[in-house]
């Protein structure tokens, strides 16, 4: 099975934070599941950490290649057919790179591992 995984979902995976739930864990680290990680999130990771809202325990550009090449986490670039589907989001949330990630999704027919219930609202497959 394939999965997308939320920002958060990543961080918390590679922080081993005890917000993550025992199923995204499980879900993650399971070798017969593919997990997708968007792009978009790498620019939020780069854009938080470049401003001082995230510390990292790495520098960026040591920490994303080696754990997304350890925990086998693919980067799922931005298509055009995900930027069209988020043209017909409705509003249910704000957050742009949110919003791109359950474009991105919906488009490709994966469910995300994400604890944002508002995902739910866009009829998006929602693991936790």
């Amino acid at each position: 099975m394939k999965y997308l995984l939320d920002t958060h979902t990543l961080l918390w995976f590679l922080t081993n934070d005890k917000k993550l739930s025992d199923r995204a864990r499980q879900l993650i680290e399971n070798s017969n599941n593919e997990s997708f990680l968007s792009i978009v999130s790498l620019w939020e990771i780069a854009i938080k950490t470049a401003l001082g809202k995230l510390d990292l325990a790495e520098p960026f550009e040591q920490m994303f290649p080696k754990q997304l090449q350890l925990n086998r986490i693919e980067v799922l670039d931005i298509t055009v057919d995900s930027l069209i589907k988020l043209t017909t989001l409705p509003f249910h949330h704000r957050d742009p790179f949110d919003r791109l990630i359950i474009a991105q999704g919906l488009v490709e027919e994966v469910p995300i591992i994400s604890v944002d219930t508002v995902f739910d609202a866009y009829g998006v497959d929602r693991e936790w």
